[in-house]
Protein backbone atom coordinates (compact mmCIF):
# COMPACT_ATOMS: atom_id res chain seq x y z
CA UNK A 1 0.00 0.00 0.00
CA UNK A 2 2.64 2.00 1.44
CA UNK A 3 4.66 1.58 -2.45
CA UNK A 4 1.68 2.31 -4.24
CA UNK A 5 1.28 5.65 -2.75
CA UNK A 6 4.76 6.23 -2.65
CA UNK A 7 4.57 5.75 -6.96
CA UNK A 8 1.89 7.81 -6.86
CA UNK A 9 3.02 10.73 -5.52
CA UNK A 10 6.09 10.88 -7.17
CA UNK A 11 4.56 10.17 -10.49
CA UNK A 12 2.16 13.28 -10.05
CA UNK A 13 4.89 15.36 -8.94
CA UNK A 14 6.81 14.58 -12.07
CA UNK A 15 3.81 14.97 -14.49
CA UNK A 16 3.84 18.36 -13.05
CA UNK A 17 7.08 19.08 -13.20
CA UNK A 18 7.61 17.54 -17.36
CA UNK A 19 4.20 19.59 -17.69
CA UNK A 20 6.78 23.07 -17.23
CA UNK A 21 9.05 25.18 -19.46
CA UNK A 22 12.26 23.92 -18.64
CA UNK A 23 13.54 27.28 -17.98
CA UNK A 24 10.32 27.62 -15.03
CA UNK A 25 11.96 24.30 -13.75
CA UNK A 26 15.10 25.48 -13.84
CA UNK A 27 14.51 28.61 -11.79
CA UNK A 28 12.28 26.92 -9.37
CA UNK A 29 14.75 23.94 -9.01
CA UNK A 30 17.62 27.15 -7.88
CA UNK A 31 15.17 28.30 -5.41
CA UNK A 32 14.54 25.17 -3.93
CA UNK A 33 18.43 24.50 -3.62
CA UNK A 34 18.39 28.21 -1.87
CA UNK A 35 16.25 27.20 0.51
CA UNK A 36 18.45 23.80 1.36
CA UNK A 37 21.17 25.79 1.44
CA UNK A 38 19.69 27.60 4.68
CA UNK A 39 18.12 24.20 6.39
CA UNK A 40 20.32 21.97 5.92
CA UNK A 41 23.81 22.95 7.76
CA UNK A 42 25.11 19.72 7.77
CA UNK A 43 26.25 19.45 3.98
CA UNK A 44 26.50 23.06 3.96
CA UNK A 45 29.06 22.59 6.49
CA UNK A 46 30.58 19.70 3.98
CA UNK A 47 30.75 21.52 1.09
CA UNK A 48 32.87 24.53 3.12
CA UNK A 49 35.25 21.91 4.25
CA UNK A 50 36.16 20.47 1.01
CA UNK A 51 36.87 23.55 -0.80
CA UNK A 52 38.37 24.85 1.85
CA UNK A 53 40.39 21.65 1.14
CA UNK A 54 41.04 22.15 -1.83
CA UNK A 55 40.95 26.18 -2.47
CA UNK A 56 41.82 27.24 1.07
CA UNK A 57 45.24 28.88 0.02
CA UNK A 58 43.84 30.62 -3.01
CA UNK A 59 40.46 32.03 -2.20
CA UNK A 60 38.84 33.78 0.83
CA UNK A 61 36.72 32.28 2.67
CA UNK A 62 33.86 34.64 1.85
CA UNK A 63 34.52 33.46 -2.06
CA UNK A 64 34.08 29.88 -0.66
CA UNK A 65 30.99 30.93 1.23
CA UNK A 66 29.70 32.27 -1.72
CA UNK A 67 30.27 29.39 -4.02
CA UNK A 68 28.82 26.62 -1.55
CA UNK A 69 25.43 28.90 -2.03
CA UNK A 70 25.62 28.80 -5.59
CA UNK A 71 26.24 25.09 -5.42
CA UNK A 72 23.02 24.48 -3.34
CA UNK A 73 21.16 26.28 -6.24
CA UNK A 74 23.00 24.79 -9.06
CA UNK A 75 21.90 21.51 -7.35
CA UNK A 76 18.39 21.68 -6.87
CA UNK A 77 18.57 23.25 -10.47
CA UNK A 78 20.25 20.39 -12.22
CA UNK A 79 17.88 17.99 -10.24
CA UNK A 80 14.85 19.59 -11.27
CA UNK A 81 16.05 19.96 -14.73
CA UNK A 82 17.00 16.57 -15.13
CA UNK A 83 13.52 15.30 -14.07
CA UNK A 84 12.17 17.70 -16.99
CA UNK A 85 15.06 16.83 -19.72
CA UNK A 86 14.26 13.31 -18.73
CA UNK A 87 11.40 13.53 -20.94
CA UNK A 88 11.74 15.61 -23.51
CA UNK A 89 12.36 14.65 -27.25
CA UNK A 90 15.76 14.58 -29.51
CA UNK A 91 14.40 17.80 -31.03
CA UNK A 92 13.85 19.75 -27.56
CA UNK A 93 16.93 18.04 -26.22
CA UNK A 94 19.02 19.73 -29.11
CA UNK A 95 17.85 23.54 -28.00
CA UNK A 96 19.23 23.08 -24.30
CA UNK A 97 21.99 20.56 -25.07
CA UNK A 98 25.07 20.71 -27.43
CA UNK A 99 28.12 18.37 -27.25
CA UNK A 100 31.94 19.19 -28.14
CA UNK A 101 33.87 16.57 -29.34
CA UNK A 102 31.46 13.92 -30.52
CA UNK A 103 33.84 13.12 -33.10
CA UNK A 104 36.19 11.79 -30.95
CA UNK A 105 33.66 8.95 -30.61
CA UNK A 106 33.25 8.00 -33.79
CA UNK A 107 34.55 4.51 -35.14
CA UNK A 108 37.82 3.71 -36.52
CA UNK A 109 37.34 3.29 -40.46
CA UNK A 110 40.90 1.58 -40.38
CA UNK A 111 39.33 -1.18 -37.82
CA UNK A 112 37.91 -4.10 -38.73
CA UNK A 113 35.95 -4.26 -35.80
CA UNK A 114 33.59 -2.01 -34.19
CA UNK A 115 34.81 -0.43 -31.04
CA UNK A 116 32.92 0.45 -27.80
CA UNK A 117 33.93 3.83 -25.94
CA UNK A 118 34.13 4.49 -22.03
CA UNK A 119 33.68 7.97 -20.74
CA UNK A 120 34.80 8.82 -17.68
CA UNK A 121 32.19 10.93 -16.18
CA UNK A 122 31.34 12.94 -12.69
CA UNK A 123 28.70 14.54 -11.55
CA UNK A 124 29.13 17.45 -12.69
CA UNK A 125 26.18 19.80 -14.03
CA UNK A 126 22.70 18.04 -15.48
CA UNK A 127 24.93 14.48 -15.37
CA UNK A 128 22.21 12.88 -16.22
CA UNK A 129 21.83 14.19 -19.92
CA UNK A 130 25.24 12.29 -20.46
CA UNK A 131 22.50 9.77 -21.92
CA UNK A 132 21.94 11.61 -24.53
CA UNK A 133 24.97 12.04 -26.45
CA UNK A 134 24.36 9.31 -28.99
CA UNK A 135 21.65 12.05 -30.12
CA UNK A 136 25.06 14.36 -31.42
CA UNK A 137 26.90 11.44 -32.77
CA UNK A 138 25.27 8.91 -35.69
CA UNK A 139 25.32 5.42 -34.83
CA UNK A 140 26.22 5.28 -31.00
CA UNK A 141 24.45 3.61 -28.47
CA UNK A 142 24.51 4.39 -24.76
CA UNK A 143 24.81 2.03 -22.04
CA UNK A 144 24.01 1.87 -18.21
CA UNK A 145 24.23 -0.47 -15.44
CA UNK A 146 22.26 0.26 -12.32
CA UNK A 147 20.85 -1.44 -9.14
CA UNK A 148 17.23 -1.73 -8.25
CA UNK A 149 15.92 0.59 -5.72
CA UNK A 150 14.66 -1.24 -2.22
CA UNK A 151 10.84 0.14 -3.55
CA UNK A 152 9.71 -1.79 -6.66
CA UNK A 153 7.25 1.41 -7.76
CA UNK A 154 9.78 3.61 -7.53
CA UNK A 155 12.63 1.83 -8.89
CA UNK A 156 10.35 1.12 -12.28
CA UNK A 157 9.17 5.00 -12.18
CA UNK A 158 13.02 5.66 -11.98
CA UNK A 159 13.72 3.33 -15.14
CA UNK A 160 10.87 4.15 -17.07
CA UNK A 161 11.87 8.08 -17.03
CA UNK A 162 15.53 7.26 -17.89
CA UNK A 163 14.52 4.33 -20.82
CA UNK A 164 13.14 7.55 -22.28
CA UNK A 165 16.80 8.56 -23.22
CA UNK A 166 17.25 5.74 -25.34
CA UNK A 167 19.99 4.36 -23.51
CA UNK A 168 20.26 0.08 -23.07
CA UNK A 169 20.23 -0.77 -19.12
CA UNK A 170 21.93 -3.48 -17.33
CA UNK A 171 21.25 -4.80 -13.97
CA UNK A 172 24.94 -4.74 -12.53
CA UNK A 173 24.23 -7.63 -10.41
CA UNK A 174 22.72 -9.93 -12.84
CA UNK A 175 22.76 -8.26 -16.40
CA UNK A 176 26.75 -8.51 -16.55
CA UNK A 177 27.13 -10.90 -19.48
CA UNK A 178 24.81 -8.99 -21.23
CA UNK A 179 26.05 -6.17 -20.58
CA UNK A 180 29.53 -7.61 -22.32
CA UNK A 181 27.86 -8.85 -25.28
CA UNK A 182 27.24 -5.61 -25.94
CA UNK A 183 30.21 -4.41 -25.63
CA UNK A 184 31.72 -6.29 -27.89
CA UNK A 185 28.91 -5.68 -30.44
CA UNK A 186 30.83 -2.37 -30.43
CA UNK A 187 29.35 1.09 -30.56
CA UNK A 188 28.55 1.35 -27.47
CA UNK A 189 29.22 4.60 -25.06
CA UNK A 190 29.00 3.26 -21.53
CA UNK A 191 29.56 6.26 -18.92
CA UNK A 192 31.30 5.31 -15.40
CA UNK A 193 30.64 7.79 -12.72
CA UNK A 194 33.90 8.18 -11.15
CA UNK A 195 34.24 11.35 -9.12
CA UNK A 196 33.20 9.73 -5.73
CA UNK A 197 34.53 7.79 -2.83
CA UNK A 198 35.02 4.30 -4.52
CA UNK A 199 34.82 2.57 -0.43
CA UNK A 200 37.47 0.27 0.48
CA UNK A 201 38.35 -1.28 -2.73
CA UNK A 202 39.25 1.74 -4.02
CA UNK A 203 42.37 2.96 -5.72
CA UNK A 204 44.34 5.76 -2.83
CA UNK A 205 45.47 8.46 -5.29
CA UNK A 206 45.23 12.15 -5.26
CA UNK A 207 42.57 14.16 -5.88
CA UNK A 208 43.43 18.20 -5.46
CA UNK A 209 46.85 17.14 -3.71
CA UNK A 210 44.49 15.13 -1.06
CA UNK A 211 44.57 11.34 -1.52
CA UNK A 212 40.81 9.71 -1.61
CA UNK A 213 39.79 6.13 -2.43
CA UNK A 214 39.23 6.31 -6.54
CA UNK A 215 37.54 4.57 -8.55
CA UNK A 216 39.09 2.11 -11.10
CA UNK A 217 35.83 1.52 -13.05
CA UNK A 218 36.66 3.20 -16.42
CA UNK A 219 40.10 2.08 -16.39
CA UNK A 220 39.70 -1.57 -15.78
CA UNK A 221 36.88 -1.38 -18.29
CA UNK A 222 38.43 0.59 -21.01
CA UNK A 223 41.84 -2.42 -20.71
CA UNK A 224 39.24 -5.11 -20.12
CA UNK A 225 37.34 -4.57 -23.47
CA UNK A 226 39.91 -2.39 -25.38
CA UNK A 227 37.94 0.69 -25.19
CA UNK A 228 39.10 4.13 -25.93
CA UNK A 229 38.44 6.19 -22.42
CA UNK A 230 37.87 9.62 -22.69
CA UNK A 231 36.91 12.08 -19.85
CA UNK A 232 33.32 13.75 -20.40
CA UNK A 233 32.15 17.27 -18.58
CA UNK A 234 28.47 18.47 -18.29
CA UNK A 235 29.06 22.54 -17.86
CA UNK A 236 26.09 24.70 -17.42
CA UNK A 237 26.27 27.24 -19.69
CA UNK A 238 22.84 29.31 -18.88
CA UNK A 239 19.79 28.42 -17.35
CA UNK A 240 18.67 25.60 -17.92
CA UNK A 241 21.29 24.96 -21.14
CA UNK A 242 24.60 22.91 -20.66
CA UNK A 243 27.33 21.60 -22.91
CA UNK A 244 28.77 18.34 -22.94
CA UNK A 245 32.37 18.35 -23.66
CA UNK A 246 34.21 14.87 -24.77
CA UNK A 247 37.58 15.11 -23.73
CA UNK A 248 40.83 13.20 -25.88
CA UNK A 249 41.42 9.78 -25.03
CA UNK A 250 43.64 9.03 -21.90
CA UNK A 251 46.14 6.73 -23.09
CA UNK A 252 45.62 2.95 -22.10
CA UNK A 253 48.74 1.26 -23.40
CA UNK A 254 52.52 2.47 -23.06
CA UNK A 255 55.00 1.12 -25.14
CA UNK A 256 52.74 -1.93 -26.51
CA UNK A 257 51.97 -2.57 -23.34
CA UNK A 258 48.55 -1.74 -20.92
CA UNK A 259 49.02 1.01 -18.58
CA UNK A 260 48.70 0.47 -15.10
CA UNK A 261 45.47 1.22 -14.04
CA UNK A 262 46.49 3.68 -11.25
CA UNK A 263 48.16 5.60 -13.71
CA UNK A 264 45.27 5.70 -15.83
CA UNK A 265 42.71 6.63 -12.66
CA UNK A 266 45.00 9.18 -11.92
CA UNK A 267 44.75 11.05 -15.08
CA UNK A 268 40.88 10.85 -14.72
CA UNK A 269 41.25 12.71 -11.73
CA UNK A 270 43.46 15.49 -13.09
CA UNK A 271 40.93 16.12 -16.17
CA UNK A 272 38.06 16.37 -13.28
CA UNK A 273 40.26 18.54 -11.23
CA UNK A 274 40.70 20.98 -14.43
CA UNK A 275 36.80 20.68 -14.64
CA UNK A 276 36.26 21.98 -11.30
CA UNK A 277 38.73 24.83 -11.23
CA UNK A 278 36.96 25.71 -14.67
CA UNK A 279 33.52 26.55 -12.54
CA UNK A 280 34.28 25.48 -8.94
CA UNK A 281 30.13 25.53 -8.29
CA UNK A 282 29.38 22.90 -11.06
CA UNK A 283 30.72 20.44 -9.32
CA UNK A 284 28.69 17.80 -5.98
CA UNK A 285 30.52 19.47 -2.97
CA UNK A 286 28.21 17.81 -0.47
CA UNK A 287 29.51 14.68 -0.99
CA UNK A 288 32.15 13.97 1.44
CA UNK A 289 34.73 13.02 -1.42
CA UNK A 290 38.04 12.55 1.36
CA UNK A 291 36.81 10.25 3.55
CA UNK A 292 38.98 8.84 5.98
CA UNK A 293 39.27 4.95 5.64
CA UNK A 294 41.32 1.69 5.16
CA UNK A 295 41.29 1.71 0.64
CA UNK A 296 43.91 -0.16 -1.07
CA UNK A 297 47.66 1.54 -1.00
CA UNK A 298 48.31 2.33 -4.77
CA UNK A 299 51.20 3.64 -5.95
CA UNK A 300 50.68 5.70 -8.81
CA UNK A 301 52.18 3.66 -11.05
CA UNK A 302 51.10 0.41 -9.54
CA UNK A 303 48.61 -1.89 -10.27
CA UNK A 304 44.98 -2.47 -9.37
CA UNK A 305 44.43 -5.55 -7.33
CA UNK A 306 42.72 -8.13 -8.82
CA UNK A 307 39.88 -7.68 -5.82
CA UNK A 308 39.69 -4.02 -7.25
CA UNK A 309 39.54 -4.87 -10.86
CA UNK A 310 36.70 -7.30 -10.05
CA UNK A 311 34.93 -4.72 -7.96
CA UNK A 312 35.03 -2.28 -10.75
CA UNK A 313 33.48 -4.56 -13.78
CA UNK A 314 30.39 -4.70 -11.69
CA UNK A 315 30.77 -1.36 -10.28
CA UNK A 316 29.26 2.24 -10.98
CA UNK A 317 28.13 2.69 -14.83
CA UNK A 318 26.09 5.29 -16.00
CA UNK A 319 25.11 6.71 -19.48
Amino acid sequence: MMDALLYLLARSLLALVQALPLRWVARLGRWAGGLCYLLDARHRRVALRNLALCFGTERPLPELRAIVRENFRRIGENFACAARTAGMSPAEIRTCLEVVGGEKLRADPGRRQRRSFVAAIGHFGNFELYARVNLFVEGLQGATTYRGLRQPALNRLLQDLRAQSGCLFFERRTEVEALKAAVHRGNLLIGFLADQHAGDRGLRLPFFGHECSTSAAPAVFALRYDCPVHPAICYRVALGRWRIEIGDAIPTHEGGQPRPVAAIALEINRAFEVAVRRDPANWFWVHNRWKPGKWRQTGHQGQASSEAVDAAAGGQVSA
